[in-house]
């Protein structure tokens, strides 16, 4: 039986932060399942900071479809759980079902990976607290002001928790997340 492992996304997620990572996850033979706050098809954006500017400047890049609505997570279904960037972390981590599920996660040990603006959703979600994680340099206050602790750098292990900046990571800190998946999946056998 294949395992589940939720991504996390909503409108305006980064592009590159979750195709990378859905892909590999079928690479795995674990089936990635897309959540977000209905099931329903979600703009993905394209983020980079060009020659020039100092913020970041965003454009369309693929759409997505939502398996499943936060509402329907059965935390229990799944191995684990990744965090997508882009400014969707922002506007979703409110969602009370959101936070149950990622609570989940962490009070359970299981694997999480997080990217860029991913880490607003544990961090919310109180999950962060004396956690070491890698974010993307303007989430660091994010991260910070609830208890986290900022390295920058391209992949952070932090027990059950890896993380990336942003999605010049993904080679970086997706392998070891899957890694965990993957000794996650063997203690189930």
């Amino acid at each position: 039986m294949q395992q589940k492992v939720l991504i996390i996304v909503g409108d305006a997620t980064e592009t590159v932060d979750t195709l990378y990572p859905f892909y590999r996850l079928i690479e795995s033979g674990f089936q990635p399942v897309v959540a977000a706050p209905e099931k329903r098809i979600y703009q993905m954006v394209m983020h980079e900071v060009r020659p020039g500017w100092t913020i970041t400047r965003e454009w369309e890049g693929y759409q997505i479809k939502a398996d499943v609505a936060f509402s329907e997570i059965v935390p229990e279904d799944y191995l684990g759980i990744l965090f997508s960037g882009g400014r969707a972390p922002e506007y979703i981590r409110y969602d009370e079902h959101l936070v149950r599920a990622t609570k989940y996660y962490f009070e359970k040990n299981l694997p999480v990976a997080s990217v860029c603006h991913g880490v607003e959703i544990p961090a919310y979600a109180g999950c962060v607290k004396g956690r070491r994680m890698a974010t993307v340099p303007k989430c660091k206050f994010d991260l910070e002001v609830c208890g986290g602790i900022f390295v920058n750098e391209p992949c952070v292990i932090d027990g059950n928790l890896v993380s990336g900046r942003t999605f010049h990571d993904n080679g970086h800190y997706v392998g070891p997340w899957i890694k965990l998946l993957e000794e996650a999946r063997s203690k189930l056998r």
